[in-house]
C-alpha cells in the first residue's frame, strides 16, 4: 500500500486541517489542538481549499476566543454561500424556464462550502446562453481566455453576486476534447437539494470524472476539499465502481481517475488509518499514488512529469485509436497552451488571457 511522502505535510495548518476533517487512528475530531495563534493561518488555508464551513464547524465549539471568532467566521461564510446558492438557484430555473437544459458541476460537491466561482453545464447553444445570461440576469460575460474559447465556457458577472458564473456548453475538458462525458451528462444527473435549494447535480461517476479532468489533466494539484468530498462519496456508498470505469474507459481517462482514486484512499488512509477499500482494478489501472504527492504554495500537488505527462499521453492515443479525430486535435492543442501560460506567468506574472 503506498503512503503519502514526508506526512504530515504542508506544515502545521493543512497537517491540523487533516486530521480535523479526516479523524481517524484513534483520533477525534478535537478542535482543542488547534493553536489559538495559528487560528488565522488556518482560516485563510481553509478558504483556498474550500473546507471553511466544515473547519469552522468544528473550531466553533470550542468555548474560548478561538469558538467565538470561529463561530462569527462560520456565519459570515455561510451567508455568502446562502447568497450565491438562491442566485444559482433562480439561474437555473431560468435555464429551465427556457427549456434548456442545465447541471451544476463542481461547485454542490463541497457542501455546505462552496468554492469562489460556481460551474454550470448546458447543450444548449452559446447564443441562447448568452442571450439568456444578458436579457434574463443582467450578466456580464468576463474577458475569455485561449483555454475558455477552446474549452467552450463563458464566465458570466450577475448583479449582486461576487462569484462568476462559469457555464460550461456542450463540451467538457481543458480543450473542450471531452464530448463523450458531456453528451451523457444531462441523462444521468440527479435532482438533490442543498440548504433549501434544488439543484440537478452530476451523477457520482460524472463527478469524479470531471474532478479528475480538473486535478489530474489540468491544474495538478488538489484541493483538501477534493480529499475530504471524495471520501465521503465513497464512504456513503455512492460509487458504482463497473459505471465509474466504464464511463472513464469511454472518456479515455480510466488510469487518470484510477490514480486520483489510488491518492484520495492513500491521504485518507495516512490521516484517519483506513483509505477507501478501493477495488483491485481501480489500484492496478493507478500509474501512481499518495507516495508522489507533496505540499506546495497552500495545495497538495501532483508530479507533473513524467507522471501527469503520461496520463495526457494514454488519454491522447485512446483517442485517436478510436477515431475521435477532431476531439484529438483539440487535445493535442493542452501542451502548446501549457506552455504559452507558463511564459505568459514568468514574463507578466499572471496567465491571464491565456490558461
Amino acid at each position: 500500500m503506498n503512503q503519502i511522502a514526508n506526512a504530515p505535510m504542508g506544515g502545521y495548518s493543512m497537517d491540523a486541517l487533516s486530521r480535523l476533517l479526516l479523524p481517524g487512528r484513534g483520533r477525534t475530531r478535537d478542535a482543542q489542538e488547534i493553536k489559538a495563534e495559528k487560528f488565522d493561518e488556518l482560516l485563510e488555508l481553509a478558504n483556498l481549499n474550500h473546507v471553511t464551513v466544515r473547519a469552522l464547524g468544528l473550531l466553533a465549539k470550542r468555548n474560548d476566543d478561538i469558538g467565538e471568532r470561529a463561530a462569527n467566521a462560520q456565519a459570515a461564510e455561510m451567508a455568502r454561500v446562502e447568497n450565491a446558492v438562491s442566485v444559482l438557484e433562480r439561474i437555473c430555473a431560468g435555464f429551465k424556464e427556457s427549456g434548456y437544459d442545465v447541471t451544476v458541476i463542481k461547485s454542490l460537491d463541497h457542501w455546505p462550502d462552496l468554492g469562489s466561482d460556481l460551474d454550470l453545464f448546458t447543450t444548449a447553444r452559446p447564443e441562447q446562453v448568452l442571450a439568456l445570461m444578458k436579457d434574463k440576469f443582467g450578466a456580464e460575460t468576463a474577458e475569455r481566455s485561449w483555454g475558455d474559447r477552446l474549452a467552450g465556457k463563458w464566465n458570466f458577472v450577475v448583479p449582486g453576486m461576487p462569484e462568476l458564473i462559469e457555464c460550461h456548453v456542450g463540451r467538457l475538458g481543458q480543450t473542450g476534447e471531452q464530448a463523450s462525458i458531456a453528451a451523457a451528462l444531462p441523462s444521468r444527473a440527479q435532482r438533490v437539494n442543498r440548504g433549501e435549494h434544488w439543484f440537478t447535480i452530476t451523477g457520482a461517476s460524472d463527478r469524479l470524472m470531471i474532478s479528475t479532468l480538473q486535478r489530474m489533466y489540468r491544474h495538478f494539484f488538489f484541493r483538501l476539499c477534493d480529499i475530504v468530498d471524495t471520501v465521503a462519496l465513497c464512504d456513503a456508498g455512492g460509487v458504482d465502481y463497473d459505471d465509474l470505469e466504464h464511463s472513464a474507459r469511454q472518456a479515455g481517462i480510466w488510469e487518470g481517475v484510477a490514480t486520483f482514486m489510488a491518492i484520495v484512499s492513500d491521504y485518507a488512509e495516512w490521516y484517519r488509518g483506513t483509505g477507501l477499500g478501493l477495488p483491485h482494478g481501480v489500484r492496478a489501472a493507478a500509474r501512481f499514488g499518495g507516495s508522489e504527492i507533496f505540499f506546495r504554495d497552500s495545495f497538495i500537488r501532483v508530479p507533473i512529469m513524467p507522471q501527469s505527462a503520461s496520463l495526457y499521453g494514454l488519454q491522447l492515443s485512446g483517442m485517436i485509436r478510436k477515431g475521435e479525430l477532431q476531439n484529438s486535435a483539440r487535445l493535442t492543442l493542452l501542451p502548446w497552451l501549457a506552455t504559452a501560460a507558463a511564459v505568459g506567468q514568468k514574463i507578466t506574472g499572471s496567465d491571464k488571457g491565456i490558461w
